[in-house]
């Protein structure tokens, strides 16, 4: 893992495991009281990953549980995640401390779920 760039620098479990849309202006559509709205940010993504892991306790017949130890068991070549290895973590208009590359970084973490291929890999596990 890389060094945090937060004081003391410290090294240890590398955050965020997934990624998803967090621009509020280009994230997910939803309807609140007839009023249809975009949003982004952890507000949507959190409920999108709970759902999209209840659809696969559904298929798999059985609990995930814990799944974030799972993710890093899949293989590459389940290819469940799209790798972002473009941008970083930019809130401010100056570059983020993280910037997205090649595999699992600081950014993006593994990337963004494919359901379908996720699904795949946890049936095989």
């Amino acid at each position: 893992m890389p060094p945090s760039a937060n004081p003391g620098h410290h090294v240890g479990r590398g955050l965020p495991d997934v990624a998803a849309n967090a621009d509020p202006g280009t994230g997910y559509q939803i309807e609140v009281d007839g009023q249809r709205m975009v949003i982004g940010g952890t507000s949507a993504v959190a409920p999108l990953y709970a759902a999209l892991v209840a659809l696969c306790n559904e298929q798999l017949g059985r609990r995930l549980g814990h799944l974030n130890p799972l993710l890093y068991r899949l293989p590459a070549s389940a290819q469940a995640f799209r790798d972002i290895s473009g941008g970083d973590n930019d809130i401010s208009g100056r570059h983020g401390p993280y910037p997205a590359d090649a595999g699992w970084d600081a950014c993006t973490g593994l990337g963004s779920v494919n359901g379908e291929r996720l699904l795949a890999a946890l049936k095989a596990l």
